[in-house]
């Protein structure tokens, strides 16, 4: 494929929810046990969430689930689950996907995204740091339990917490391709990690350091705002830490008046 050849639009048909949970079975390897079923979207296509499929013509090959939620009373969807199919990867269908999330929960009014990812997984988290612009200050121990994909490797299901700010000033800057502005004034910590692909003995062994570390340093108000990769494959999170609670009195991330700034 050297032409986009596809189109991302919100679904409503249960057929293409049914498309959705074939989609979970082949991007992850789920057993049925561990699938989302059609009936959840069903649900979140009528309360308010957002169901969204990207088609190379008639065919399915990438979608985005979220829900909505509160915090503090304030509205924000939670993405649950995104995925492309793996000949369609590294063609911007993921982005596009997110993009059409943003769009949808600005027209609403809805100024926050957020969605779990795994740590270890690195391009994904170069993805949604440095391509989308999320920060991170949470860390989430064995979310999902044992899961039967075979991408998870046995490990326990810890996740960061993305918070994808989507009308603050750091955000925008990365959508349009504009350095952050990162480190200046602050305090500024990397938690490095092993190149992906490393064998699942060593990574359960980096799991459980980065878990402490992460926890220890979100305790001190420290936030993840960038990544950096190095030409081996390894990466290196940069955490900055909040001078003055969050994001007040912080140089990477400026929001907008009114934005969420419950947590």
């Amino acid at each position: 494929m050297t032409e986009r050849t596809f189109k991302v639009r919100t679904c409503t048909a249960v057929a293409e929810f049914e498309q959705m949970v074939e989609l979970q079975l082949r991007v992850w390897g789920y057993s049925e046990r561990d699938a989302v079923p059609t009936i959840m979207f069903v649900v979140a296509a009528r309360t308010g969430g957002q169901v969204i499929g990207a088609f190379d013509g008639e065919q399915m090959v990438g979608f985005a689930l979220a829900y909505p939620g509160l915090h503090d009373g304030k509205p924000y969807m939670h993405s649950h689950m995104a995925a492309v199919l793996p000949a369609y990867r590294d063609l911007g269908i993921g982005r596009e996907l997110k993009l059409a999330q943003r769009a949808d929960a600005l027209a609403r009014g809805i100024a926050r995204i957020e969605w779990t990812f795994d740590p270890l997984q690195t391009k994904n988290a170069y993805f949604n740091i440095c391509r989308l612009g999320v920060i991170i200050r949470r860390y989430l121990l064995d979310v999902y339990g044992s899961t039967s994909s075979p991408l998870h490797g046995g490990l326990p299901t810890d996740r960061l917490l993305a918070e994808w700010h989507l009308e603050s000033d750091h955000v925008t800057n990365v959508l349009a391709g504009r350095p952050p502005m990162i480190g200046k004034d602050a305090q500024r910590i990397n938690i490095e990690l092993p190149a992906e692909g490393s064998p699942p003995h060593m990574l359960a062994g980096v799991q459980l350091r980065i878990r402490e570390r992460f926890q220890t340093l979100f305790g001190w108000n420290y936030v993840v705002t960038w990544l950096e990769r190095e030409a081996d494959g390894s990466v290196s999170y940069i955490l900055e830490r909040a001078q003055s609670g969050f994001p007040e009195g912080w140089t990477a991330i400026r929001c907008r008046e009114g934005s969420d700034r419950s947590r």
